[in-house]
């Protein structure tokens, strides 16, 4: 089962949308039968690669507010993050160009690793507050994910990946793509928005069961307690 995931790092509800799937995909046991590709979109292809404004002012500015009710605004947002487990720092974090984070990313996938360097992308922008438009701060995070830094700095100092998320981003025009996160499923099934796990859910066992996909068994109790093997019983 393929399962395609455009998004963007400066999304809140990317993150939150991405909770929501792996927990749909833990409870109905497809987890080892999923493929997950994720696929670049840039929300604002403008935006600097980083500002001195924090996100308040930048809403504050958008809306023509103030600091303070642009705070309020993000209270929704922050709560739906907290429910997955994810505490957001809209307070500190700014707003950030994509582009480069995505190459990186391409780069990662094609070390087999596209799906921690996506995590720790997200992480980095909306709980650490980090600048990740800034090559510095992209090149640390390759090293953490297991990229070397010569690699990252080489692909960050030419245009190697640009392609491959421009194809993406047009790509999602072409189907449709009005936001993200947009999760596609084995090219049948589309899911818009940051939907609840449940939803996730049963996209998920309705494809696994036309494509005559089993889920792995739930082992419950805690692993070799009261067990016999081959090599004998736990006693």
């Amino acid at each position: 089962m393929k399962i395609e995931i455009w998004s963007d790092y400066v999304c809140p509800f990317c993150y939150i949308g991405k909770r929501r799937f792996e927990e749909a995909l833990k409870e109905t046991g497809l987890k080892e039968s999923a493929e997950v590709v994720f696929k670049a979109f840039e929300l604002d292809p403008n935006s600097p690669a980083t500002s001195d404004q924090t996100m308040p002012e930048v809403l504050a500015q958008k809306y023509g507010t103030s600091v303070e009710e642009a705070k309020r605004m993000t209270e929704n947002v922050k709560v739906q993050a907290e429910s997955v487990g994810l505490h957001y720092n809209f307070d500190k974090m700014a707003p950030a160009n994509t582009f480069n984070a995505h190459r990186l990313a391409k780069l990662a996938e094609q070390q087999g690793i596209g799906a921690q360097a996506s995590e720790r992308l997200l992480q980095a922008y909306f709980i650490d507050a980090e600048k990740i438009g800034m090559e510095e701060v992209l090149l640390r995070i390759a090293e953490e994910v297991g990229i070397s830094r010569d690699r990252a700095k080489q692909v960050l100092d030419s245009d190697e990946f640009a392609a491959e998320v421009n194809t993406d981003i047009a790509e999602a025009r072409q189907i449709g793509v009005q936001g993200v996160p947009f999760f596609v499923i084995n090219r049948k099934y589309a899911i818009s928005g940051a939907q609840p796990a449940e939803a996730f859910a049963e996209a998920l066992r309705k494809v696994a069961e036309e494509e005559g996909i089993q889920p792995s068994l739930k082992v419950l109790g805690t692993d070799g307690e009261g067990l016999c093997t081959d090599d004998g019983c736990e006693i």
